[in-house]
């Protein structure tokens, strides 16, 4: 059986170097999504999306490696997309106006058939995933972006990393653009805050 590591195809995307500001070019990939909106600590709606958005990823995977394509891989890492409708509201102090849409990227194997088949299976099958009707298969371009490492706590403890981001986009001639995204390595309940690694990326155009 074929082993497959997605992450280390696209290292560019998802191995970024500590202490480094890269710049890279995303292209189109395919996603599943799920959006919401409103803070999402202690939110059951995020935790809803969020454990069907998982669920559906594994189901994938499974059915690829059960099936004629024969592949193992490892499900691709948690990722959110944030932002406010009025992005001069969006800020750490007020999240009760934030919109986010959390995605898995997908592998050039599963597709939008495959996804309907497995979705179906698992409405028949998980009756208490009660956000599986609102979840996607959709392909997403993220264009030029910059991005930066970070180890440690979600939310405030941020805040000097992004800043960071910010300062750097500026000083080399660009201007942010898009929605603020974050690629998270581990899971928030399993791991100490300390410990939490996450790429924070910022699409970009010349200023």
């Amino acid at each position: 059986m074929e082993k497959v590591n997605h992450i280390k195809e696209f290292s560019l995307l998802y191995k970024q170097p500590k202490n480094k500001i890269s710049i890279v070019d995303v292209p189109s990939l395919n996603f599943l999504i799920i959006d919401g909106k409103g803070d999402p600590t202690d939110n059951p709606d995020y935790s809803e999306a969020v454990s069907a958005l998982y669920s559906t990823a594994y189901k994938l995977k499974f059915a690829i490696k059960k099936g004629p394509q024969a592949v193992d891989y490892k499900v691709m890492p948690l990722e959110g997309l944030w932002w406010a409708d009025d992005m001069t509201l969006f800020n750490l102090e007020n999240r009760l106006n934030w919109r986010w849409r959390m995605m898995i990227m997908q592998p050039e194997y599963i597709t939008e058939d495959l996804f309907k088949t497995v979705i179906a299976s698992l409405k028949e099958k998980k009756k208490e995933l009660l956000k599986l009707d609102d979840v996607r298969f959709e392909t997403y371009q993220e264009g030029l972006c910059m991005q930066i490492f970070h180890l440690g706590p979600y939310g405030e403890g941020e805040r000097e990393t992004i800043n960071k981001l910010h300062s750097h986009i500026q000083s080399e001639g660009y201007q942010r653009v898009g929605k603020h995204h974050e690629i998270y390595f581990n899971s928030p309940l399993r791991t100490a805050p300390e410990n939490l690694k996450t790429i924070i990326r910022q699409p970009i155009k010349t200023a």
